[in-house]
């Protein structure tokens, strides 16, 4: 049965993990409650998501957000460097991260944006990826030598460099051909967002409404609104739905609360609404998420 992978017994205490792998056959289903970034290098390979498949290509870049699954298949001496991120770590100690907007598209926009159900796969340059696979394997080198925090977070900052770095110019090739089909990102969080999302985090549960969010910092819902999708790519109450969301996923499968009270601890306490809020987000219902938990 496939299983979940969890932050706590993983990570030890630490913010981040980092390690390379030589895939020569297939890898099961599993989720995560963490966030992954997985760097694709030389080989052949499929990856599976509840998006569905695609073959993999050396310069592939993955991003998981917490209750997002994934396999991979028909793996031939398949390199993929994987770069995990602690959420508890990202709602803390490195919650600064939110305010560069590179590291804001790579680790919360892309994957939380409508229909990528946790799930973002991007190109950068196959130099790039290499360069990433070789700060990754660095990574896991200073974690097997017990490094200090501080040495491990500048192997982070050095991996989320290479794969931003390695996106503008990525964007900036495509902005060449097409530029109609360009996007960016290139504007630092509004205050009055980081003060929402701050909110938000703090109590998820909490029967939020726009209204609510606006007047705490004293502007106009439909100005908040505009605001908090160009930051994040979605609107406020989408957002919360998504923090709701990965914070079920680490109940359900870290807790043995009934289903229907793991919904109500999130603030979702219609059992049949928080199923269908979940399955869209997390492309497995409660309980299908909890089953495939189950070691």
């Amino acid at each position: 049965m496939p299983e979940t992978l969890h932050e706590y017994p993983l990570f030890a205490g630490s913010a981040v993990l980092g390690a390379v792998h030589l895939l020569t056959d297939d890898v099961a289903a599993h989720t995560h409650d963490f966030v992954e970034l997985a760097v694709v290098g030389p080989g052949e390979g499929r990856h599976l998501t509840s998006r569905g498949e695609h073959a993999l290509h050396h310069g592939d870049v993955i991003v998981l957000r917490p209750g997002a699954w994934h396999a991979f298949a028909d793996c031939e001496d398949l390199t993929v460097a994987n770069c995990c991120v602690s959420t508890r770590a990202l709602r803390a100690e490195l919650a600064g991260l939110r305010e560069f907007p590179a590291y804001r598209r790579l680790l919360w926009t892309e994957p939380s944006a409508p229909g990528a159900y946790g799930v973002h796969v991007a190109g950068v340059d196959p130099a790039a990826a290499t360069e990433a696979i070789a700060a990754i394997a660095a990574l896991e080198g200073h974690l097997e030598r017990n490094a200090s925090p501080g040495r491990l977070l500048g192997h982070l900052a050095t991996i989320l460099g290479i794969l931003a770095d390695a996106r503008v110019e990525a964007d900036a090739r495509a902005a060449s051909r097409t530029p109609a089909a360009a996007t960016s990102d290139d504007t630092a969080a509004h205050p009055a967002v980081l003060t929402c999302i701050a909110s938000l985090e703090a109590d998820p549960a909490k029967p939020w409404r726009l209204d609510d969010l606006a007047a705490a910092v004293t502007l106009d819902p439909a100005y908040l609104g505009r605001l908090f999708r160009k930051s994040t790519g979605l609107s406020p109450l989408d957002y919360l739905a998504r923090l709701r969301a990965e914070r079920a996923a680490a109940l359900l499968a870290n807790s043995d609360l009934p289903i229907a009270r793991v919904g109500a601890e999130v603030g979702w306490p219609d059992p049949t609404y928080f199923a269908r809020r979940f399955r869209t987000i997390a492309g497995l219902t409660p309980t299908e998420y909890r089953r495939r938990s189950a070691t």
